[in-house]
């Protein structure tokens, strides 16, 4: 498969998700939780939220999905335009450069992803 091919193919399955999400809503229920963060420990996981959070985001309510993972809003457009930048570095037929950017930039999500998370179970903010 080549590699424009998989680009495509990652759009489209990018674009049933959202119709997907918008088609269905996940249960808020933690008795249905296949967390394992969740049913081991009784507190929701720092990703908490974020598949009923893309739901919202996908049905365009944008309140909903804030105030259930912020970070959801944020990981969306992300994942948007890093699909829109391999695809424009694949339409010129140029290999993908090695990035320095992409580890440092990953590295510090994580830790407003998780100093999120501790400031929601602090607060007692988290969705449940």
């Amino acid at each position: 498969m080549s590699s424009k091919t998989a680009w495509g193919l990652t759009g489209f399955g990018g674009l049933l998700s959202g119709l997907l999400f918008r088609l269905w809503t996940p249960a808020g229920d933690p008795s249905h939780s296949i967390c394992l963060f969740r049913r081991t420990l009784g507190l929701p996981c720092p990703g908490c939220g974020l598949t009923r959070a893309f739901a919202a985001l996908a049905k365009g309510d944008f309140a909903a999905s804030w105030h259930l993972h912020p970070f959801a809003i944020v990981l969306a457009a992300e994942f948007g335009a890093a699909w829109l930048v391999v695809g424009w570095w694949l339409w010129r037929e140029r290999p993908l450069p090695a990035s320095r950017v992409v580890m440092p930039w990953v590295l510090v999500q994580v830790g407003i992803y998780l100093a999120l998370w501790t400031g929601r179970v602090a607060t007692g903010t988290l969705p449940w």
